[in-house]
């Protein structure tokens, strides 16, 4: 039986002034457990004058999490955070039923050249949790788990995987977690959750007879063993969980199970109804 059910190649986005690789939403699967979007930003050079500005935006019924490697990124929304999201920290913002917020280089970070390279995934929150109050948490880097084994070391982003659990609040079953591996190394993917995959995100990886290729997402077979293998050094996103029971819609910045929240939350984002981002409330992203 095979290993791998399909394998989702990313799609190259412009987001003003960076591009990057948009692995889900796909044509062939459009989530992965709760994962509902994931986008891989960088590795993005930028001069000294130069920086990343995405604009105050509106969500519903999701919850985001930016994870970098490199650079720094400030966040700022509706609930008044405003914070450096630094390498390997998490910083989860929980939606629900609405928030704004905006992600732009800091001005320290923008005075040099510097480099940002990180992925932004969002989580399609259950259906009793989408009106849910909007919530912000920020877990530094030395309070996320991580440990090594058989030459991988791992660090749990969220969820459960491997025997560890992040303190990062989830509103249903998933894991997240970033494996490093050296070559030669391998490990077996957890069993626990329906859906699982991996991002490749460098290096080269094997699943059975199948070589995995940079920049790729391959998902994983229900219920079987997937041992994965490491040709060459490699780092790799670990991703998945329990698929939610209902369909869920996506359109522009908004999730829900619901098509006519999502046109209410379009109506009131284009009528001003949203919060405001403080100290970032003059620029906004229109709605489409």
């Amino acid at each position: 039986m095979p290993l791998i059910d399909l394998t989702i190649s990313p799609r190259d986005r412009d987001l003003g002034g960076f591009s990057v690789r948009r692995i889900l939403p796909a044509v062939e699967r459009r989530m992965v457990g709760p994962f509902v979007f994931l986008d891989h930003m960088g590795p993005a050079e930028f001069s000294a004058g130069q920086g990343m500005d995405v604009r105050p935006h509106p969500h519903i019924g999701l919850a985001t999490v930016t994870y970098l490697f490199t650079g720094e990124i400030i966040h700022r929304d509706s609930l008044g955070s405003d914070i450096a999201i630094k390498p390997r920290a998490v910083n989860w913002m929980t939606a629900g039923g609405g928030i704004a917020h905006s992600e732009r280089t800091g001005a320290d970070e923008r005075a040099r050249p510097h480099e940002t390279h990180g992925l932004q995934s969002w989580v399609a929150l259950p259906r009793e949790f989408e009106e849910a109050a909007p919530e912000f948490h920020h877990h530094a880097a030395d309070t996320l788990p991580e440990f090594e084994s058989q030459g991988v070391t791992f660090r749990v982003v969220a969820g459960s995987a491997f025997g560890h659990e992040a303190p990062v609040k989830i509103y249903s079953p998933l894991f997240y977690v970033e494996a490093r591996m050296a070559a030669g190394a391998s490990f077996v993917m957890p069993k626990q959750y329906a859906d699982r995959a991996l991002y490749l995100v460098e290096g080269r990886l094997r699943v059975g007879q199948a070589e995995i290729e940079p920049r790729t997402m391959p998902v994983f077979a229900h219920g079987e063993t997937i041992k994965v293998e490491a040709l060459a050094p490699s780092r790799a996103m670990l991703l998945g969980g329990d698929p939610l029971p209902e369909q869920r819609f996506i359109d522009w910045n908004f999730v829900s199970s619901s098509r006519e929240r999502i046109e209410q939350a379009k109506t009131d984002w284009r009528a001003g109804k949203f919060p405001k981002v403080p100290g970032d409330d003059v620029e906004f992203i229109p709605l489409p």
